[in-house]
C-alpha cells in the first residue's frame, strides 16, 4: 500500500512539474501568404511605367520589399500553365509533367488539356467549362506542402480568370479553386472541390460585377497624351474588339460584351473583377485568421488577354498597368485593415514575358517575323512519306515541338532516329529556324547555354514532341498579324518579375540571377515546412536573411 502511494505521488508530482514547464515556442509563421502572379508581365514594366505608379501599389512592393531583379524561366515553351506550375512547385516539365497548355500524349496521340478532367463535374454552371482539376499535376505544390504541414489546419484557395492558373497553383488538396466561366459571367469551380458554391460565390455572382464595371467602356485613365511610354494610339499590328472598325480608345465594351462574352477578358477590369473577388474570398474563408497559417493564390490574367491582343507598345497595355496599380493598392489596403499590416506575406511574379509585336519590330528596323508550325509540319509529312512510305508521320507542331505517331512508327518498324534525323535536317534549312533538336540527343547538338539545359528542363518523353524547334530572336509562332505572344527562351519571353513584401521581409535587392523554380523553395524556408517533391529550386538566401 505505501509503495502504490509512493507511486502515485510520484506519478502527481511529475505532472504538477510538467504541466508548469514552459511549453516550446512554435513556428513562426505569417498569417496568410498571398501569390500573386500578373499573366505576361514583362520584367521592365516594372520601371517603364514606375514614374505614373502610385505609392501603394508596384511601389510599396519595391520601397519595402525584396526584389530579385534577375529572374528567369529555366525552361522551355514559356507557357502560362507551365509557368504557374513551376511557380508553385519549383519544378520543370520534364518532371512536373505540364508540359504546355495542352499537349500530346505520346503513348496514344491524344491531344490533351493541362487540366482537363472528364471525370468532375462543373459547380456554378450548365456546362463543361468546370470539367477541370489538377490531377495531370505529377508533383505537389507548396501549398500542398503547407497543408501538409500543418495537418491541414491550413486554408488554400486559388483565385483566376483562367481555370489553369486558378487550378495549378492552389494544387492537389487545395480547399478551393475559382475561374470564371464566359457564358454565365460567374466564378465557377469544380466537383473535384465542392459539390455547391459557397453562399458569398452565389451572392457575389448574382451582384453583376462585370456590367457594373463595363457600364462606362473603356477609356484611358489619364488625359491620352500623358501615356508617351507608349505608342500613338491606333497601330495597325493591334488587334480590334468585334463590332470595331479601328483600334482606338475609347473601346464600347458595354455593346461589344452583348456580342462576345470573352471580350471581357481582354480589358482591365479583369483584373479588377480578380482582385475584388479575392477580397471576398479572404472574408469567405477567412483566411488568415486561424490558427495555421492560410495560402491565397491570385492570378491576374487580363494583363495577359491585353498584351495578346494589343502589345507590349500599346497605350492599352500602359492603360492596364497603371490600372492594375491601383487595384493592387486598394487590394493591399484591405490586407493591411482585415489581417494586419506585417503579419502577411506577399510574393509577385509573372508566368512569362512577352515579344515586341512583329509589326513593331519591322517599323522600327529590328528583325522579326511569324512562324506558322502548321505549314512545315504538312510539308515535313510528304518529305517523310517518299522516304519512309508511311503517311502523316509527323503529328502538329504545338509548343514548338514535333510530334511523332510514334503508335505507327514501331507498328511499321520504321526506323525513329532516322525520322528525327530527316526532320531535324530539314527544319533547320526553314527561314527562322536557329535549332531543330532531336531531344534525345541533345548533348550531341551545338545548342549553347542556356538554351540547352532550358530543352532538357522541359522535356517530357510523354507529353512532349521529340523535336524542339528554337526560331531566331524576334521571331514567334502566330496565326495573325496583330497582337503578340510568347513562349521562347528570349529574355523578352523569360526575364520576369520577383517580389518579396511583408511578414519578416527585409527591403532590398539582388541582381544574383535567380531562377523562377526557386521561388517555392524559398517560400518553404521561409515558412519552415519541407518543398514540394519535384523541386528543384534553390532557396534565395538574401530573402530569407
Amino acid at each position: 500500500m505505501r509503495k502504490v502511494s509512493f507511486l502515485l505521488f510520484l506519478s502527481f508530482s511529475f505532472f504538477i512539474a510538467f504541466s508548469q514547464t514552459k511549453p516550446a515556442a512554435g513556428v513562426k509563421r505569417p498569417k496568410l501568404v498571398v501569390g500573386i502572379v500578373v499573366d505576361q508581365m514583362r520584367w521592365d514594366y516594372l520601371y517603364r511605367y514606375y514614374d505614373r505608379y502610385g505609392s501603394d501599389g508596384f511601389k510599396r512592393l519595391l520601397g519595402e520589399g525584396f526584389s530579385c531583379e534577375n529572374t528567369f524561366i529555366n525552361y522551355l515553351p514559356s507557357y502560362t500553365a507551365v509557368g504557374h506550375t513551376c511557380i508553385f512547385t519549383g519544378s520543370v516539365p520534364a518532371i512536373d509533367g505540364i508540359t504546355g497548355n495542352e499537349w500530346i500524349d505520346q503513348l496514344t496521340g491524344k491531344e490533351s488539356y493541362c487540366t482537363e478532367d472528364t471525370t468532375v463535374q462543373t459547380v456554378g454552371a450548365d456546362n463543361n467549362a468546370g470539367k477541370m482539376s489538377p490531377r495531370n499535376l505529377l508533383v505537389s505544390t507548396i501549398t500542398d506542402e503547407l497543408r501538409i504541414a500543418t495537418n491541414y489546419d491550413s486554408k488554400v484557395v486559388g483565385v483566376s480568370l483562367k481555370d489553369r492558373a486558378a487550378i495549378l497553383p492552389a494544387g492537389h488538396t487545395a480547399n478551393a479553386a475559382f475561374w470564371l466561366d464566359d457564358s454565365s459571367g460567374h466564378f465557377i469551380t469544380s466537383s473535384y472541390y465542392m459539390q455547391q458554391l459557397p453562399d458569398w460565390v452565389n451572392k457575389y455572382n448574382n451582384s453583376n460585377a462585370i456590367e457594373h464595371l463595363i457600364e462606362n467602356g473603356w477609356n484611358t485613365l489619364y488625359p491620352i497624351g500623358t501615356y508617351t511610354n507608349s505608342e500613338s494610339d491606333e497601330q495597325s499590328y493591334e488587334g480590334k474588339f468585334p463590332g470595331e472598325t479601328i483600334a482606338r480608345f475609347p473601346h464600347n465594351i458595354s455593346d461589344y460584351y452583348q456580342r462576345k462574352r470573352s471580350i471581357f477578358r481582354p480589358t482591365p477590369f479583369g483584373n479588377t473583377l480578380t482582385l475584388d473577388f479575392a477580397q471576398h474570398a479572404v472574408e469567405g474563408y477567412q483566411l488568415g485568421n486561424g490558427s495555421a497559417t492560410d495560402f491565397l493564390t491570385i492570378n491576374c490574367a487580363s494583363t495577359d488577354y491585353v498584351g495578346h491582343m494589343y502589345g507590349p507598345n500599346s497605350v492599352e497595355i500602359e492603360d492596364t498597368y497603371l490600372r492594375l496599380d491601383r487595384d493592387l493598392a486598394k487590394f493591399f489596403h484591405f490586407l493591411d485593415a482585415k489581417i494586419g499590416k506585417g503579419k502577411y506575406m506577399i510574393f509577385l511574379t509573372a508566368d512569362h514575358g512577352a515579344a515586341h509585336a512583329i509589326g513593331y519590330m519591322k517599323k522600327n528596323n529590328l528583325p522579326a517575323d511569324a512562324w506558322n508550325g502548321k505549314v512545315p509540319v504538312e510539308n515535313l509529312n510528304k518529305m517523310l512519306e517518299d522516304k519512309f512510305g508511311a503517311e502523316n508521320l509527323a503529328k502538329a507542331g504545338d509548343n514548338y515541338q514535333v510530334n511523332f505517331d510514334l503508335g505507327r512508327i514501331y507498328k511499321q518498324h520504321l526506323d525513329f532516329d532516322a525520322i528525327k534525323k530527316t526532320a531535324t535536317d530539314y527544319l533547320q534549312r526553314l527561314p527562322g529556324v536557329a535549332y531543330a533538336v532531336d531531344v534525345a540527343k541533345i548533348g550531341e547538338a551545338p545548342v549553347p547555354e542556356p538554351i540547352k539545359t532550358m530543352i532538357i528542363n522541359g522535356y517530357n518523353f510523354k507529353r512532349s514532341g521529340a523535336v524542339q524547334i528554337v526560331l531566331n530572336p524576334g521571331w514567334f509562332e502566330t496565326y495573325g498579324t496583330t497582337g503578340t505572344t510568347h513562349g521562347t527562351w528570349n529574355p523578352y519571353d523569360t526575364h520576369i518579375p520577383l517580389l518579396f513584401y511583408g511578414w519578416n521581409i527585409k527591403p532590398g535587392k539582388t541582381n544574383r540571377e535567380v531562377h523562377m523554380t526557386d521561388i517555392a523553395a524559398t517560400i518553404a524556408a521561409i515558412l519552415h515546412i519541407q518543398m514540394p517533391n519535384g523541386c528543384v529550386g534553390k532557396v534565395i538566401e538574401e530573402v530569407t536573411r
